[in-house]
Formats: C-alpha cells, structure tokens, sequence
C-alpha cells in the first residue's frame, strides 16, 4: 500500500469506464439485433400468430443472452477472438512443429 508521504500518484478509475456495455443485462449489440430481427418479423408476416411467435422468439433469446452475460459479459468478443485465432493455434500438436 502506498503511504500518504510516499510520493505515489493515485488515480481513480470511474465505474463507467470499466463495466461492460449491457442493454437489459445482455450483450448490447446482441440484444439489439435480436429486436430487430423480431420486429421484421412481425411486420413483414403481420399476422397474430407472427407477432406472437416474434414476442416469444425474443423473450427466450434475451433469456439466454442473459444468462450468456451472466457468466462473462465479453463472452461474444472473446468468441470472435477465437475464431480469428483458430488457424494460429492449432488444438493439437502437429508433425512439423518447430522445436
């Protein structure tokens, strides 16, 4: 810990600047894509049964954004890491690996 006559700097660090970007306690853009895709489907079909199917598709979807928030709320980012990744760190050895 730094004493009060150590000379340190202290610098706060504001809570919005480090909490994760959520909409609804889901990932932001997730969630909003989500939205949209529902509400075109509502519209275009317009019928009862679509705007039913299109609330019910969206509720069980912000669900399990919920829940994939819950768990890790940058879990889309390091997914799209990952992918990107994947060709660079291959799962296994390989034969031709340099020692």
């Amino acid at each position: 810990m730094a004493e009060p006559m150590s000379g340190l700097r202290r610098h706060r660090v504001h809570r919005a600047l480090s909490r994760p970007n959520l909409l609804m306690g889901a990932d932001r853009e997730l969630v909003l894509i989500t939205g949209l895709a529902s509400v075109i489907l509502i519209f275009v079909v317009l019928t009862v049964y679509s705007a039913i199917f299109g609330v019910a598709v969206w509720i069980v979807i912000v669900g399990a954004l919920r829940m994939m928030a819950k768990s890790d709320p940058m879990m889309r980012q390091v997914y799209l890491r990952h992918i990107s990744y994947k060709p660079t760190y291959r799962p296994t050895t390989s034969p031709w690996r340099k020692f």
